[in-house]
């Protein structure tokens, strides 16, 4: 196995595949103005699909999951079949640089913990196209939650996704792609540590004795275990923003 599909491995039968929860997905869903009619949602980097089941269980949508890796997707189908959402569900397996859809094709465009692939500007500004007019995008991002950081999490954060950034110049970057902003709130500690980090820990012994104690096994594990100590000691100053906002529709003389 090659690094990447042992980090597949691990994470492909946790709930999620980062920070969130139920009701903070539908806390997002409630800042939309959304017709009572049948809509199409596209959920960009869906994972094992938790949010994907969220939203087909509460909107009458047809919903494509678009995620770049088919064992994510596979499982996917799974949960939605042992629910009965598996008619409501179309799943991609396409780059969420590269969609294959047209231009006003969606309601509402959805990724939670997802966009830093290809970054939060790159990603609303290249996926605004496939909004309908008026249309939404719901998305989650690394965010400071503060001005001033400790060193080692400004380090490890500026190197790692070099932009997180504040809300404010977040909000910023939707304004400038052509959204406005309907809301944005961050998600609770017990998203990440309740929802994510635990639950994932729970995999580490059984993740190592499949992969024989490999070097590589090992060095995932070390990265995942050094990166849930980071967030349990600096949890005040970063979390995950949730940013939704509305598609407007520009005038012929707007840039």
């Amino acid at each position: 196995m090659t690094y990447l599909d042992l980090i597949i491995d691990l994470f492909k039968n946790t709930p999620r595949q980062g920070p969130g929860s139920t009701a903070e997905s539908l806390q997002a869903l409630a800042l939309m103005d959304l017709p009572n009619e049948a809509l199409t949602i596209a959920d960009i980097g869906c994972g094992s699909g938790n949010a994907t089941l969220t939203l087909a269980q509460n909107t009458q949508s047809k919903i494509t999951a678009v995620d770049l890796f088919p064992e994510f997707l596979d499982q996917l189908k799974i949960n939605a079949d042992k629910v009965g959402l598996i008619d409501q569900i179309k799943t991609l397996e396409a780059s969420m640089d590269q969609l294959p859809f047209e231009k006003n094709t969606f309601d509402v465009i959805w990724s939670e913990g997802a966009i830093y692939n290809i970054g939060f500007k790159k990603g609303t500004k290249q996926w605004r196209k496939f909004l309908k007019p008026k249309g939404y995008l719901a998305v989650s991002e690394i965010t400071w939650t503060t001005n001033d950081r400790p060193k080692e999490l400004n380090d490890f954060w500026n190197e790692a996704y070099p932009e997180i950034d504040t809300a404010a110049n977040k909000i910023k970057v939707l304004e400038e792609n052509g959204y406005r902003l309907v809301g944005y709130f961050y998600l609770k500690p017990e998203s990440w540590i309740k929802n994510y980090y635990e639950p994932l820990a729970l995999e580490f012994d059984a993740f190592l004795q499949k992969h024989d104690h490999s070097e590589d096994a090992k060095a995932i594990v070390k990265e995942q275990r050094e990166e849930i100590e980071l967030y349990k000691n600096y949890q005040d100053y970063y979390s995950y923003g949730f940013y939704v906002a509305q598609k407007i529709i520009k005038t012929p003389s707007s840039n």
